[in-house]
């Protein structure tokens, strides 16, 4: 089964994305083991799997990703979409643009603190959109 998801629009950042993903994805419950792959078809936001209790996570992660892929570098040449831009793609590189988690029972079989997060690398990015894969029993 594939379906297409699409999220709110964010600011800026690391956003635990599990309960609007799940809320879109009642097919889930029809499986009793498989995998869910979930894809973001863009190239300045990622998704990756973290710490979902602290919020003090998501906001170490993003003053750490602004320090490595600062705004405004001089050797930037891909500026004319904005200073936000080329960081943004970096930042999309290194964390990456798919997760595949496990399904047990209807339900992801997330570790007690892991959620999914949308890594939001652009002050204004938009609505993004999903493309969800399960497979399974």
């Amino acid at each position: 089964m594939q379906k297409a998801i699409r999220l709110n629009p964010r600011p800026r950042g690391f956003h635990l994305i599990t309960d609007e993903i799940l809320s879109q994805l009642p097919e889930l419950k029809k499986y009793r083991v498989g995998l869910a792959h979930i894809f973001i078809q863009h190239t300045s936001a990622s998704l990756t799997l973290n710490e979902n209790a602290s919020p003090d996570v998501r906001r170490d992660l993003e003053r750490h990703f602004r320090e490595l892929a600062p705004e405004n570098a001089p050797y930037y040449e891909h500026t004319l979409e904005g200073p936000d831009d080329m960081p943004a793609h970096i930042k999309a590189v290194l964390v990456g643009s798919s997760i595949t988690i496990p399904i047990s029972n209807g339900r992801f079989n997330l570790g007690a603190w892991q959620g999914i997060y949308l890594c939001e690398h652009r002050e204004r990015g938009g609505a993004r959109r999903l493309v969800v894969t399960l497979s399974g029993d």
